[in-house]
């Protein structure tokens, strides 16, 4: 969705700022799959059972309701990024409290860039990515594939397998994601590609994955 001066998305911003409970909630549920989808692939594979992502949607609706005046200071950040990254930080802490990891407290973080929200792990993609496929279905194949698709993931540098992220599964624009990790809009194509590429040539063709 592009939110520009005028759009159906500025005026629900304004009238949630006013204290409009549906109008915040509508501007929440506008969102909710892909922040959903962003959360189910970034949670610790460790807390699956013990964490659910409607939990931690929960959560940071509570979170937007009580920082809404915040975005008025995020000047030029489209505001699902904003929302994202306070549902990151959310999930952030719920990684704190589960694992009691050494994290920073990131409620107090500003930026959007990377490191602000738990990064989606090696296997997690390839789970992704394998259950978009209907080609691989005998299990010892599929298993097969899945390793081979780890070690390749593992191998890319992580900012590169950070973009394949943004990009592919959270679906954000080539700007969106250049905003997300601090790099110019050529600088993050370029590394979409090549990440695309190095993939592809780790793996062979595999019909349905990464558009083969």
């Amino acid at each position: 969705m592009i939110e520009r001066q005028g759009d159906p998305v500025e005026g629900l911003i304004e009238r949630a700022r006013g204290g409009d409970e549906a109008a915040l909630a509508e501007l929440f549920d506008a969102y909710r799959s892909r922040l959903r989808g962003m959360v189910s692939l970034r949670l610790d594979r460790r807390l699956r059972g013990r964490v659910d992502a409607s939990d931690v949607l929960q959560d940071a609706y509570l979170d937007l309701a009580r920082r809404l005046p915040e975005y008025r200071e995020q000047e030029g950040l489209p505001f699902f990024l904003w929302l994202r990254l306070i549902t990151g930080q959310r999930l952030m802490l719920v990684h704190r409290c589960h694992l009691q990891t050494a994290m920073r407290d990131a409620s107090r973080e500003v930026s959007i860039y990377r490191g602000t929200m738990p990064q989606a792990s090696s296997a997690s993609i390839a789970g992704q990515l394998l259950g978009r496929m209907t080609s691989v279905s005998q299990r010892a194949i599929r298993a097969e594939v899945q390793v081979k698709l780890q070690e390749a993931l593992n191998a890319l540098d992580p900012t590169d397998r950070e973009i394949l992220v943004l990009r592919h599964f959270e679906e954000l624009s080539n700007r969106d994601a250049a905003l997300v990790l601090g790099l110019t809009k050529t600088a993050a194509s370029n590394r979409y590609v090549r990440a695309l590429k190095r993939l592809r040539e780790a793996l062979g063709p595999i019909p349905g994955l990464l558009g083969n």
